[in-house]
């Protein structure tokens, strides 16, 4: 059974994450601020850290830093409700391996989880680079780029949200409530015509051709 630290200090938010990461059959362990966060992860034998970067006492940078300092190799999946990209980049580069925004959907979470876990037990890393790809349209998640024909496309971290939602399922048709739901989180309005704006915006940047509208069901990304 795999082992995950949880290093959160909102008790909420915690409380939700190790319910549900033990109701997918996984052990876990929960810590409140960073100086305690990084003494478990060196005494302890976790296969993965979910690592909030807003932690008190020693930030979740700070932790990040001193763990690969000093030559842990744990994964570390960073949460964050600072959106800005530069705190992105900085989580990044300083050691993590994967990043979500606060607020986020709880099954898309599971899933990096689980894409983690898998790619550190086959001993390769997690993704490419350029692991999100449709046609002429590429995604780089980590570093939240995103190219069109080999040209890179400027996108606000909403469209980016919504375009790695559509490449992440090729092939369905995804209603507005679905989209709604993940990239706005919980907190949206169902009468929103937000996902329509959205789609508009990133047709003028991708061309109009690539997002296909499924009549009284919602969008679609165009395979190739």
């Amino acid at each position: 059974m795999s082992r995950i630290l949880i290093a959160e200090d909102e008790p909420r938010l915690s409380s939700f994450l190790e319910k549900g990461l033990r109701a997918a059959g996984y052990s876990t362990s929960v810590c409140a601020d960073g100086v305690g966060a990084a003494a478990l992860a060196r005494g302890e034998d976790f296969d993965l850290l979910i690592l909030d970067i807003g932690l008190p006492g020693q930030d979740g940078f700070a932790v990040l830093r001193e763990l690969r300092g000093r030559g842990e190799l744990l994964p570390v999946l960073i949460l964050t409700a600072r959106d800005e990209l530069d705190d992105t980049i900085a989580g990044l580069d300083g050691g993590a391996d994967d990043y979500m925004t606060k607020p986020f959907v709880f099954e898309e979470l599971l899933a990096r989880v689980r894409a983690r876990l898998r790619a550190e037990r086959a001993g390769t890393p997690a993704t490419d680079p350029w692991h999100l790809r449709a046609g002429g349209l590429r995604l780089d998640v980590l570093r939240r780029r995103a190219e069109v024909d080999d040209t890179e496309v400027d996108l606000t971290a909403k469209e980016f949200a919504m375009l790695e939602t559509f490449l992440r399922h090729q092939g369905q048709v995804l209603s507005r409530e679905q989209l709604l739901s993940h990239i706005w989180g919980y907190d949206y309005d169902p009468g929103s015509n937000v996902v329509d704006v959205y789609v508009g915006y990133l047709r003028r940047k991708l061309g109009a051709d690539r997002i296909q509208t499924v009549r009284g069901v919602g969008y679609r990304i165009r395979e190739e």
